[in-house]
């Protein structure tokens, strides 16, 4: 390799909010994996040390020490490379901020300047804004670190690093995923690189984190604004990139704009530290082609679902799950969800017909069941519906049949699944369709009754989308037809 160029990995991290030393570990290993195949630079999401979001552990004063105790324990395991690691750092205030370990020390640290308050997020309310984009040489190559939200905006601290001498932008994230995301960030960051005419290299989390779901997909666009690289969706990754940064200074010489811009730009106050970074280049074994395809858009919305589910039910430590089998789409689906999530050992379906329940859908649960290769239960509610249909008879004589009564059934079998969830330890996934939460169709302490709502943030429509999709992916419809 010639002096500009350097090979960098980008981690895909599942980090786990508030679990502090098994996050090191997973940043260590990661760290390990990165020297053996002769990088330079390895690069973590935002936040990796505690997990995101860490909400209202940034309130105890404990967490934020144990963090920053974590930190120097894990740049002691950083020999003979330059991490980026996302943490939480404290002076006066507290900061979303990103540490550079360098040889076993850590050498500098930024600290996030744009902090979103719109949407899920909510870092306005711990963190404060930082003040400075420092600028650290690496020998011959000089990047800027900055995160998430700081290089959507075209004025961000970026263009100041770049301005001070950076060749490279790494950017850490902790962004979520919702359908369409990827191309907008494509959209966003190779225009980033183009603008500033600099190799713009992005990481992002990977995982469930309650009603979030982390994508990865790391990418690196050249300073022409050509994406170079990019890792899988949904999956923890290590994405190792050759970067010729000998490329950045020849665009650059192509582009004239850029000494005008820099002699009429007006001072923005930002301070640009410049840190010099001892290099000693490793042995760097050719790396191995990389052939990353992107999902098609139903496939991405169901690994997203899978992910989310896998993540919710392990991160909270139940056994399993548990839902109830109707032989209508939505539980069909969220049930191969679930089997594909935990695998079919973890899933129990439950049967739990009544005086209305048709033959056919008791058939289509029990052949669903049986498709998936889940546990398959049927526990018969007539019994508890005629008690219950007997306690109020006399409070509810002379009035018609309703809604009320029609109800009591559905009512009866959430109580029914909570038990058992409370005996076993199985986590009760609920099935109502965003159509159906948008519009209230649901039975309070009935359909409603669970822990988790896999298809909360999938319309109708998706629905029946995803459960054509799944069983195209299969030798035989896992979901049978007459659910669909």
């Amino acid at each position: 390799m010639n002096p500009r160029t350097v090979r960098i990995a980008l981690s895909q991290m599942n980090a786990v909010v508030g679990d502090l030393d098994g996050n090191v570990e997973h940043i260590a290993s990661d760290v390990s994996r990165a020297r053996e195949v002769g990088a330079e630079i390895i690069v973590f999401p935002e936040l990796a040390l505690t997990g995101y979001p860490p909400e209202d552990l940034l309130l105890k004063p404990r967490f934020i020490a144990d963090n920053l105790n974590r930190l120097e324990r894990l740049a002691g395991r950083c020999e003979g490379i330059t991490a980026v690691v996302g943490f939480v750092d404290a002076r006066t205030d507290i900061y979303n901020a990103a540490a550079i370990i360098h040889d076993g020390r850590v050498a500098g640290v930024y600290h996030k300047r744009f902090l979103p308050n719109y949407g899920v997020f909510d870092e306005d309310r711990y963190f404060q804004v930082g003040e400075d984009a420092p600028i650290f040489e690496l020998g011959d190559v000089t990047f800027g670190v900055n995160i998430c939200e700081d290089v959507w905006y075209p004025t961000g601290p970026a263009v100041a690093q770049v301005r001070a001498g950076a060749d490279l932008i790494l950017n850490l994230n902790a962004s979520p995923y919702h359908r369409g995301k990827k191309q907008i960030r494509e959209a966003m960051l190779a225009t980033r690189a183009a603008d500033n005419a600099a190799v713009v290299a992005y990481t992002n989390m990977v995982g469930g984190q309650d009603e979030l779901v982390f994508d990865g997909n790391a990418m690196v666009f050249d300073a022409e604004g050509r994406l170079i690289a990019e890792g899988p969706q949904f999956e923890e990754d290590l994405l190792v990139v050759d970067l010729d940064l000998g490329a950045v200074f020849r665009r650059r010489l192509h582009d004239p704009r850029r000494r005008k811009e820099r002699l009429a730009m007006a001072d923005d106050g930002l301070l640009t530290p410049r840190v010099s970074l001892a290099r000693s280049r490793p042995e760097a074994p050719p790396l191995p082609v990389q052939d990353v395809r992107p999902l098609d858009p139903t496939a991405e919305v169901y690994a997203a679902l899978v992910l989310g589910t896998r993540d919710y039910v392990r991160k909270n430590g139940f056994r399993g799950a548990l839902i109830a089998l109707s032989g209508g789409i939505d539980s069909s689906v969220v049930a191969v969800v679930a089997a594909d999530a935990l695998g079919p050992d973890n899933v129990v379906g439950v049967s739990m017909p009544s005086r209305y329940s048709s033959v056919g859908s008791k058939d289509d649960a029990r052949d669903l069941a049986s498709n998936l290769g889940i546990d398959y239960w049927t526990i018969p509610i007539e019994p508890a519906h005629q008690a219950m249909t007997e306690m109020l008879a006399e409070r509810f004589a002379g009035t018609s049949p309703g809604i009320a009564e029609e109800n009591v059934q559905t009512r009866l079998r959430g109580l029914i699944l909570m038990t058992i969830s409370n005996k076993f330890g199985w986590l009760v996934l609920t099935t109502g369709n965003k159509s159906e939460m948008a519009t209230g169709y649901a039975t309070l302490y009935g359909d409603m009754a669970g822990g988790f709502a896999v298809l909360k943030d999938v319309p109708k429509m998706l629905v029946y989308e995803l459960a054509k999709w799944r069983n195209a992916q299969s030798d035989r419809p896992v979901i049978p037809l007459a659910s669909i």
